[in-house]
């Protein structure tokens, strides 16, 4: 065969080979409003997720900074590596409690800001694997959630307190000695930029398909870092490219860059609303704690209430974003018996509510929040939800819902709920006095029993 035959097969199979690949998954910075939302299907469905904040920080048991607020050195530091041995490790069980708390997904901690990674690195030696447990922490928790049907997902810190070509910063836990600023001034962050690559590319490469990463964060300006000590944009075409799926959160400081991100992530607070940029609702997540701390905390008493998550979790949804909620696994590699109690009283809400958190919504505007209520909407479905905070004397007024409502129930046992639509002609009576364009429900006295009674609402 002739050379100029060769070169026109040969371009023809590598032109329909790029074409393919475009197709399949096309780069997010060309992506269509469509295909974002397209790709994001699974994750805005989901709604709920599990954080998981592990590393030598359990040890210490006083939160995941532990090293950044006591200023301990590596020398100091060493010990808890040295007694790192998570002999009660369990990820079957882990995935369990994600899987009956109703979680969809799950995020862990590849390496925190203290540089010690939970995986099999080959660029470092400070690793689980030289650890006295001896062994990659990550690759089975990943198949015994992926086993659950949970999303996997990957947190990976873009900080760390270890590396020794790491420039100290305002953050470092060593920021306030000057001789030791001084001693290490000469480090060279692109040098620590190559070394993330190379370990963002063996998490995404060693574990098959990993379905959203959280980089953990940049804080730009004087003593800070951002986009160029990380070399952000060269990161991100290389995340793309490995898994172009992916679903990536906003910390790289790419947030003017298309496809720099696909996700805010408000922290610790729930914003008032739905999450804008530039005016434009955008896909969100809240990543919450228990209590006040992300990694263990053995002294930590502040923690919220079953009910109090399940009302966070349903306002979460009511605002069109997803909840993160984190555990911290013990030095021994178990779940806080707290963090248990309080996922498997979520998880019975969700077994019999769930309808009114996954793959629902915020409400249409043309339905007002009632009083001590919260509303999800599925459109799929077109069933509007009422979640009942502050249980009423026998009636529920849900005004400018009237000619809109088809059927009602609880949502606990399918009880119907039955109510008077005002806007029909005659229907009003001298009860409902101003109330001309609402839907009465005629409510049992006594609540339901469980934490948050839920009225299923059929439009229309």
């Amino acid at each position: 065969m002739k050379r100029s035959s060769l070169f026109l097969i040969g371009s023809i199979l590598v032109l329909a080979a790029l074409g393919a690949a475009l197709l399949a998954a096309p780069a997010a910075a060309a992506e269509t409003p469509a295909q974002k939302e397209a790709r994001m299907k699974w994750w805005t469905e989901a709604r709920f997720g599990m954080f998981i904040h592990w590393g030598l920080y359990a040890l210490p048991a006083r939160h995941e900074w532990v090293k950044n607020h006591e200023h301990i050195t590596d020398a100091d530091y060493q010990k808890y590596f040295d007694h790192f041995n998570p002999d009660l490790y369990n990820p079957k069980a882990w995935a369990k409690a994600a899987k009956a708390a109703g979680m969809k997904y799950f995020v862990i901690t590849t390496k925190h800001h203290e540089g010690f990674c939970l995986f099999d690195s080959k660029f470092t030696d400070y690793k689980a694997p030289n650890t006295p447990y001896g062994k990659d922490l990550i690759g089975p928790i990943v198949q015994a959630m992926r086993e659950e049907g949970l999303k996997v997902g990957f947190y990976y810190s873009l900080l760390d307190w270890h590396h020794p070509e790491y420039p100290v910063d305002s953050i470092h836990p060593q920021s306030g000695d000057a001789a030791f600023r001084e001693k290490m001034k000469g480090r060279d962050v692109k040098k620590y930029a190559e070394y993330v690559r190379n370990q963002v590319r063996e998490i995404l490469t060693n574990y098959g398909t990993i379905d959203c990463l959280f980089l953990d964060f940049s804080f730009p300006g004087k003593d800070g870092k951002g986009r160029a000590d990380w070399e952000s944009e060269k990161l991100l075409a290389m995340i793309r490219e490995l898994q172009p799926n992916i679903i990536l959160n906003d910390r790289l400081d790419l947030m003017d860059v298309p496809g720099g991100w696909d996700f805010r992530t408000p922290e610790q607070y729930l914003p008032r609303e739905w999450v804008t940029m530039n005016g434009q609702r955008v896909p969100w997540e809240t990543c919450q704690t228990f209590s006040g701390s992300w990694g263990y905390y053995r002294d930590e008493a502040s923690w919220k209430s079953i009910r109090q998550l399940l009302t966070m979790l349903v306002e979460v949804v009511s605002k069109g974003g997803n909840l993160l909620l984190n555990v911290g696994p013990t030095a021994r590699g178990t779940f806080d018996e707290r963090a248990l109690e309080r996922l498997a009283g979520m998880g019975q809400w969700l077994t019999t509510h769930g309808r009114s958190v996954y793959g629902c919504t915020a409400a249409p505007a043309e339905f007002p929040k009632p009083a001590n209520c919260l509303l999800t909407y599925n459109a799929a479905a077109k069933r509007l939800y009422v979640h009942v905070l502050e249980w009423p004397m026998g009636t529920l007024a849900l005004e400018g819902f009237g000619g809109k409502i088809q059927y009602a129930q609880l949502l606990n046992d399918a009880s119907e709920v039955r109510f008077r639509d005002t806007s029909k002609p005659g229907v009003a009576d001298e009860e409902d006095g101003p109330i001309k364009n609402a839907v009465i429900l005629s409510l049992p006295v006594l609540k339901p029993n469980v934490e948050i009674p839920v009225i299923e609402l059929f439009l229309k």
